[in-house]
């Protein structure tokens, strides 16, 4: 549908859904590792397993890469989920192993998408946490320190010395990573996975994960399969089934917007030279970067708590309309340039705003690599425990994120009143600052 003239979608603005999903499961089944969800984690899973031998089917409720892995902003990043500020506090040790993970994880993905011959748009630009204020340049410089003495190979710069717009005053460069089309890597995924030994199934939502004395029981709607051992890759969905771990991931809806294309003479007028991903270091990010197509796509600032079933939906005309004000804040030059479409997804938020895997039970594993930085971390999360099943030992940058036990606390951060009090505490920020100018 199209309201002011921007259309919302349903899906993703970077893709067309693929032209042929593939049929539901049914009947009766035995492999040796069956993996719940055909995200990034899920699809990389599978593809490791099958590459080394493993009989693995994949389940999936709608087609693979349907969900986030297709909607997202895009930006491959090798900074740490979390605050940084806080981890270093808490656990210094433990930071260090964050950041190792982090920036693997970008080269990791690097490596697949070149060794899969993905077609990706892919531009290895790095990605910029910017500030907008005064406030927010001092918690950019704080959190450089930190990270500099974890091993990061981030660095601190004034907006103009990183080549940023000019209302982005100073920022943190990550140089590993960039920016991509995230729906065209997930169809890549897809197609390789579909190419290789693994057998997969599509429209195929998993009603329950049974652990037996002989293995496990998954059972969908059309039948059931006897596997050895199952991966949960299910993320944002994680609560629907109830062998999870309770508390595992926190459903959050996330929005993005993308601009008509506008002229290469006006965007480079902004003073974006560099073509860097932007997130801000707002309570809740606002992010930007640029298209091959020469358009804007921008997002986040406002988030939303998942309840109950985690429907499909389109955004909702005032979250873009304060989404739009944001980028016209930041990009004054472009107040004039019209929106052409906006879309969203549910992402898995984690209570330590870290990425975890596990085991919820003998012979049941999970992960998940989300809290905005899964376009790296659950390919490459997804690998790792995938050869850990294979019979390798626990991979260091696995065992970083690696839980014990099955539990997780409750997360204030989630709740629909901290997420409302958080953007209201950041307009209220952004207020003052302009008040300052």
């Amino acid at each position: 549908m199209a309201i002011d003239g921007i259309t919302y979608s349903s899906f993703s603005g970077w893709i067309d859904p693929p032209g042929e999903v593939l049929p539901a499961f049914e009947g009766e089944l035995a492999c040796d590792v069956a993996v719940v969800g055909g995200g990034y984690a899920g699809m990389a899973a599978a593809l490791r397993l099958a590459e080394r031998g493993a009989d693995v089917a994949l389940f999936e409720a709608g087609f693979c890469g349907v969900g986030a892995s297709s909607r997202n902003a895009g930006h491959l990043s090798g900074a740490p989920p979390g605050d940084p500020r806080l981890l270093g506090a808490l656990q210094p040790h433990r930071l260090r192993g964050i950041v190792q993970f982090s920036q693997e994880a970008v080269r990791f993905t690097e490596e697949l998408l070149q060794r899969l011959a993905i077609d990706s748009d892919y531009e290895p630009t790095g990605n910029v946490e910017a500030a907008v204020s005064g406030g927010q340049i001092q918690k950019v410089r704080r959190t450089a320190q930190i990270l500099h003495k974890a091993g990061s190979e981030a660095e601190f710069g004034s907006g103009r010395d990183l080549g940023l717009p000019g209302t982005f005053l100073a920022g943190l460069f990550e140089r590993l990573g960039g920016l991509l089309n995230p729906g065209k890597f997930a169809l890549g995924l897809r197609e390789a996975l579909l190419e290789s030994g693994a057998r997969v199934f599509e429209r195929t939502p998993v009603r329950t994960v049974e652990p037996t004395s002989a293995g496990v029981v998954v059972n969908v709607p059309g039948g059931h399969v006897r596997a050895e051992r199952v991966v949960l890759a299910t993320n944002a969905y994680s609560r629907e089934l109830a062998v999870a771990p309770k508390r595992l991931a926190n459903p959050v809806w996330v929005r993005m917007v993308e601009t008509d294309p506008i002229d290469s003479a006006r965007l480079e007028a902004t003073g974006w030279r560099s073509r860097s991903g932007i997130v801000t270091k707002h309570n809740i990010m606002e992010s930007y970067r640029l298209t091959p197509r020469g358009t804007i796509v921008f997002g986040v600032r406002r988030l939303s708590a998942g309840r109950g079933a985690l429907e499909s939906r389109t955004p909702d005309p005032a979250a873009v309309a304060d989404l739009a004000r944001g980028f016209r804040t930041r990009f004054p030059s472009l107040r004039d340039v019209a929106l052409d479409r906006t879309w969203g997804g549910w992402i898995a938020m984690t209570s330590p705003w870290l990425p975890v895997a596990g085991e919820a039970t003998k012979n049941v594993s999970y992960l998940i690599g989300c809290n905005g930085h899964g376009l790296a971390q659950a390919p490459y999360l997804g690998t790792l425990l995938a050869d850990r099943l294979a019979g390798d030992e626990l991979h260091d940058d696995l065992g970083t994120v690696w839980r014990a036990q099955p539990r997780f606390a409750p997360s204030l951060f989630c709740s629909p009143l901290t997420l409302r009090t958080m953007w209201a505490i950041d307009r209220l920020s952004d207020r003052l600052h302009s008040s300052k100018r």
